[in-house]
């Protein structure tokens, strides 16, 4: 729970204007009147007071799964664990980081507006079921994630192990974490897109009903390709450098804890 929380907050908080910048880019009214480069860290207080619980939610569920299944560099079975640990750990995470994510998105493109003031307006206009407004589409994108950069990452980790004798350190760990989290990131980009467009849509809207194949088709219908991987780039950049910080920080801190 610890080395999870302190990963999830170092990582969210350390590259939250790259994450500003994604998000305005995948905004439907465009990157310069979500507020371009103003306001950059627009809604920071939702990521602070989300990133420890879901971070620590997300890491006691993977390993609690992980040590009831069969797993190990040996096991064939290893990379189907690694997969069902981590899609199990992003449905009970997404419990708590959808809400803050949805606060912290309409905070980044509205920075004239408090985060108190959006989630008081959130609740006022669509209740407590507004802040889940994209639980689906968050699940949807953080699962196929999950499937790929999970076992690709405990894969490298096993695979330099071999190679030089010894389990690896928190730094080697940590570059493993930043090659996945890339990887995971590019494959993804199109559910992030609609998981944006779903959030940032108005009440009542098409995309308000949280429907991602629909939302999908709406923007390759407008946009083409360029719009489904509408800020590609700073994702890849941030899930990286997030990879290299949340994976290396949360081993270095399971290890000092142990």
């Amino acid at each position: 729970l610890k080395a999870g929380g302190v990963a999830g907050v170092c990582v969210d908080l350390i590259l939250f204007p790259l994450d500003t910048v994604k998000t305005r880019l995948q905004s439907p009214q465009g990157f310069r009147k979500a507020g371009g480069f103003r306001g950059i860290y627009a809604g920071v207080p939702s990521t602070a007071i989300g990133s420890f619980p879901n971070a620590a939610a997300f890491f006691i569920t993977y390993e609690n799964v992980k040590s009831v299944l069969p797993h190990g560099s040996s096991s064939y079975l290893s990379p189907a664990t690694h997969m069902v640990a981590a899609s199990l750990g992003e449905v009970v995470a997404c419990l708590i980081r959808v809400p803050s994510e949805v606060i912290k998105q309409r905070a980044q493109v509205s920075p004239s507006s408090s985060t108190l003031r959006i989630l008081s307006h959130t609740l006022y206009q669509e209740g407590i079921q507004g802040l889940y407004r994209g639980y689906k589409s968050t699940v949807l994108r953080e699962i196929p994630f999950s499937l790929v950069q999970f076992p690709l990452w405990e894969s490298l980790k096993d695979l330099w192990s071999w190679k030089q004798g010894h389990v690896v350190d928190s730094w080697q760990s940590a570059v493993c974490g930043a090659f996945a989290g890339g990887f995971a990131a590019a494959v993804t980009t199109p559910l992030d897109v609609a998981k944006t467009r779903i959030m940032l849509a108005k009440a009542g809207s098409s995309n308000a009903r949280g429907n991602v194949l629909a939302a999908l088709g709406g923007i390759w219908r407008t946009q083409g390709l360029s719009g489904l991987f509408a800020g590609v780039v700073p994702r890849m950049a941030a899930i990286s450098l997030g990879g290299f910080i949340f994976l290396g920080t949360y081993e270095k801190t399971r290890q000092l804890l142990l």
